[in-house]
């Protein structure tokens, strides 16, 4: 394609919407394009993946064109370096100012960049992912996490089986393979628009990551049983505990957002459970948290983090999250952790996973329930899939990262209450 004068000036302002960095980029870019009626679909599309790759490569870009550059040039350089476009599709789009700037682009940076500028993460990032591993690790996370995710289905074994969804699939011409993990999970070799194919609109199969996944077949709820997703969001996971129940028992489905739990009306609707019961709360020590206190036989907690294992997906968060934040969050989840464990019964199960790569998120916070718990035990996460096998092996915990699963980055504790 060639770039045109009202496409670069729409990427730009969209870009420099995007790097204010108060809201999620998703949510500027569907503003944008709310606002933007004019432009078509394939232009919509240019912008996103522009907007995204400079939210990826941000560091090494503003190094090339200047840590001050404007917007524009950084699109420009994206188009240039990471897109693979050449001079003579821009030529409608440059200046006679740009002769010298598109002269040094190419030429190597001076001083060298730095190993968090060739990872392209915030020096404290990389500091703290650095300390863990060695350099070499640090690049290749890093360049897993710089890449656009895949995108994953988990199946609903209640309406359909996958190799029926995989049949269903190939029958419409889309591309696509079971997962390397979950039984339930399906990898498509494109992104095709879903919204309106049957298998989603009959509620045969969800859009969820595979890592996502595993973390209801950790929690591995029986039929009959009584479960709660903790922080369920939108649902995702609710609706992958409730299909595992084989719509038996009683699901409860907490989350502090009105607003997370109403966007779960529709998807529960098409996935054909009635055990789901969503219920506001107004924090970890609730009233409803209150009267089902040691009664519940299986907890999820996936619990609201930096989202740092997320950034195939979400580039943008790794700009806008901070050190401070991080600890912040810490301090929550450990008070979320806690007002969960509540519900445990004798002999129970409690879970707790974040989609964050950081220690201080994942495993301090465990250490420290289990130090004030001397009621719970940890179970290794490899052995307690129940009768589903998972081929996953590792430490006590569940830790996946894209480079080495092709996932998210996910981090889980399996946690069983003593019986006495």
């Amino acid at each position: 394609m060639h770039l045109y004068p009202a496409l670069l000036a729409a990427a730009s302002e969209a870009l420099a919407q995007v790097l204010e960095l108060k809201f999620p980029a998703d949510s500027v870019l569907s503003r944008f394009f709310r606002e933007n009626p004019a432009l078509g679909q394939r232009d919509r599309a240019f912008v996103a993946e522009t907007v995204y790759a400079v939210l990826r490569r941000r560091r090494y870009l503003e190094r090339t064109t200047g840590v001050r550059s404007t917007p524009r040039r950084l699109i420009l350089a994206a188009c240039l370096l990471l897109q693979g476009m050449n001079r003579r599709q821009l030529a409608d789009v440059l200046k006679a100012s740009d002769e010298a700037w598109l002269t040094a682009l190419y030429a190597p940076p001076e001083p060298p960049l730095t190993l968090a500028e060739q990872a392209d993460l915030p020096d404290w990032l990389a500091d703290r992912l650095g300390a863990k591993m060695d350099a070499a690790a640090l690049l290749t996370l890093a360049a897993a996490l710089n890449q656009p995710a895949p995108l994953d289905l988990r199946v609903n074994p209640l309406k359909m089986t996958r190799e029926d969804v995989l049949a269903r699939l190939a029958a419409d011409g889309i591309e696509a393979r079971p997962g390397q993990y979950s039984p339930l999970a399906v990898r498509l070799a494109g992104k095709p628009a879903l919204a309106q194919h049957p298998l989603f609109l009959e509620g045969a199969v969800e859009v969820q990551d595979e890592g996502s996944q595993l973390l209801a077949f950790l929690t591995a709820p029986r039929r009959g049983e009584m479960v709660a997703d903790f922080c369920a969001g939108a649902g995702g996971k609710t609706l992958a505990l409730g299909a595992l129940m084989r719509n038996t028992g009683r699901l409860y489905a907490f989350d502090v957002s009105d607003k997370r739990l109403i966007k779960l009306r529709p998807r529960l609707a098409r996935s054909g459970l009635s055990n789901v019961h969503p219920v506001r709360i107004a924090h970890e020590n609730d009233s409803h948290v209150k009267r089902l206190a040691g009664k519940l036989d299986r907890v999820l907690v996936d619990a609201p983090c930096s989202g740092l294992g997320t950034l195939r997906r979400n580039p943008d968060l790794k700009w806008r999250q901070s050190a401070a934040g991080v600890a912040e969050l810490a301090a929550k989840q450990r008070a979320i952790l806690a007002g969960a464990a509540r519900l445990v019964k004798p002999g129970g199960r409690l879970v707790y996973a974040t989609c964050s790569l950081l220690e201080e998120e994942n495993s301090a916070v465990v250490a420290d329930f289990l130090a004030a718990h001397g009621e719970f035990q940890v179970q290794d996460a490899a052995t307690s899939f129940g009768d589903v096998n998972i081929a996953l092996t590792g430490g006590p915990y569940l830790e996946l990262a894209p480079h080495t699963h092709g996932t998210d980055g996910f981090f889980a504790a399996v946690m069983e209450r003593n019986k006495a």
